[in-house]
């Protein structure tokens, strides 16, 4: 299985970007597909998550500014990102697991390489 995320760049606060992530070698359309990010000096964390059938889970952080969605026919998961603070400066990671989806970094076996997001006051 291979995710590769884009999207990623410098925006101002306030802004909106979106994120992709494709992924290849097993069957998309079943698959949890998560969004997490890591900020310089801290832990990854979770943002976003959305099962097969397209349920979603947001962290509190980004709730209400942030929208994951997927394209089971380009087998892509997207991070729309609107409204963006500083504080959501970061590499973001995609991830997936063919099982429940979970908002537990650890329960992820696949991971793409990264995108960048820096938000400029």
């Amino acid at each position: 299985v291979q995710l590769q995320a884009s999207g990623g760049g410098v925006v101002q606060a306030g802004s909106s970007l979106r994120l992709s992530c494709a992924a290849s070698g097993r069957t998309f359309s079943s698959s949890s597909m998560g969004w997490f990010r890591q900020a310089p000096g801290k832990e990854r964390e979770f943002v976003a998550a959305i099962n097969w059938s397209g349920g979603t889970y947001y962290a509190d952080s980004v709730k209400g500014r942030f929208t994951i969605s997927r394209d089971n026919a380009k087998n892509t998961v997207y991070l729309q990102m609107n409204s963006l603070k500083t504080e959501d400066t970061a590499v973001y990671y995609c991830a997936a697991r063919w099982s429940r989806v979970s908002l537990i970094i650890t329960r992820y076996d696949y991971w793409g390489q990264g995108t960048l997001v820096t938000v400029s006051s």
